[in-house]
């Protein structure tokens, strides 16, 4: 099994695409694009299958991480305001990413909306030879996500050098 894509709810789609292309550095493989409710069309009765009648609507762009990851942006036209994350509630609460600019796509985050939501934290203080860090960011609408700086086999393997 391979990671295709993932779908994130935003609530601008233009500072959206300027916030992951510009802080996290994906790169654009659709841009802002329309999509209206109606059953003409595949994607038509696709999207209705999934929102449901009544939808109304909604902008969604496609970009991509340099592995090949999709992340596909959704701005509905009835949305919330901001994303509340209720950890009483199954489901997917984060994605994560990974970089070789740790720091510097941490601050990049900030200068673009983002928000840190906690100190960097290396999973293995103990052992200076295992230097693995990530930390808890969001975006401008909430959505959590985290940043690694190491591979997920190097973070979580215990005898990774």
């Amino acid at each position: 099994m391979k990671m295709n894509h993932v779908g994130i709810m935003v609530g601008n789609m233009d500072k959206a695409v300027e916030f992951y292309t510009n802080a996290l550095g994906l790169s654009i493989v659709m841009g802002n694009t329309k999509v209206i409710e109606e059953r003409e069309t595949a994607i038509g009765r696709m999207c209705i299958a999934v929102f449901g009648d009544g939808f109304k609507g909604f902008n969604i762009a496609h970009l991509v991480t340099t592995d090949g990851i999709g992340v596909e942006l959704f701005e509905m036209k009835e949305r919330q305001e901001r994303h509340v994350v209720d950890f009483t509630r199954l489901g997917i609460f984060h994605f994560c990413l990974q970089t070789d600019d740790f720091h510097g796509v941490i601050e990049k985050v900030k200068a673009f909306g983002g928000k840190v939501r906690m100190d960097i934290m290396r999973y293995h203080p103990e052992d200076d030879s295992k230097q693995a860090k990530m930390v808890y960011l969001e975006d401008p609408f909430g959505n959590l996500f985290e940043l690694y700086s190491h591979t997920y086999e190097e973070t979580y393997a215990t005898d990774y050098e």
